[in-house]
């Protein structure tokens, strides 16, 4: 009888190969050879769960997010009663990959952002992911400053452009940590300041809610709105 091959379970096994791959060479040395011998299988297998490299980086892209995705919601599981602000304090901090235990990881994610920059499979994946976060950190910073449901269009803007600049800010952080320019500890204090600043803006009942990063604190999390976003 032919034995059963789970595909999902493979598939994972060589994005996992993948990113061991990008950490150590960059995506620029990830080769469908290496990849088989790192995940430990043939080349044929590769080939028969991805028809090109770029599939292949595309998957393992997206197996990235939602691992992190992952992290953020067995936090909002762990604690269901948070605020929207304290939600997303967590969540912001858990993707800005400040932790050391993340270190490994955001250097893959920024290998593949640089990578996405000449390959339009990885940049509609990443533009994807962004949409997909701006969306829930609007959601957020609207609840946290009034009721979602009755903000006027200009509350709803105002949402929206301050989801862009965390975002954005997030993103420059990881960078900054990466190589150096920034300690995880000063990092979460410039996120800690953006969303007091922000909270100060919107509201005075809400609590910036941003975790310190340092290996000793407990995992970040975040986000009812991301599940609704996604969804």
């Amino acid at each position: 009888m032919p034995r059963q091959v789970d595909h999902v379970g493979r598939r994972r096994l060589i994005a996992e190969a993948v990113c061991q791959l990008a950490d150590e060479r960059g995506l620029e040395g990830v080769t469908l050879r290496d990849v088989a011998a790192r995940a430990q299988v043939s080349m044929g297998a590769v080939q028969r769960c991805f028809r090109t490299k770029e599939e292949m980086l595309v998957f393992a892209l997206g197996h990235i997010g939602e691992q992190i995705m992952e992290r953020v919601q067995a936090r909002l599981v762990r604690s269901p009663a948070q605020s929207a602000g304290t939600a997303l304090g967590h969540a912001v901090t858990e993707i800005s990959l400040l932790r050391e235990e993340h270190r490994a990881e955001a250097r893959v994610w920024l290998a593949f952002v640089a990578q996405a920059a000449v390959s339009e499979a990885l940049a509609r994946t990443l533009k994807a992911n962004y949409a997909t976060l701006q969306e829930a950190f609007t959601r957020l910073i609207a609840e946290a400053g009034e009721d979602a449901d009755d903000a006027d269009d200009a509350g709803r803007q105002g949402a929206r452009r301050e989801a862009r600049t965390l975002l954005a800010l997030a993103d420059g952080l990881t960078t900054h940590v990466l190589i150096g320019h920034l300690t995880p500890r000063e990092a979460y204090e410039v996120l800690h300041a953006h969303l007091a600043d922000l909270w100060e803006r919107s509201t005075s009942s809400i609590p910036p809610g941003v975790e310190d990063p340092r290996p000793a604190g407990p995992a970040s999390d975040g986000t009812s709105a991301i599940r609704r976003a996604r969804g």
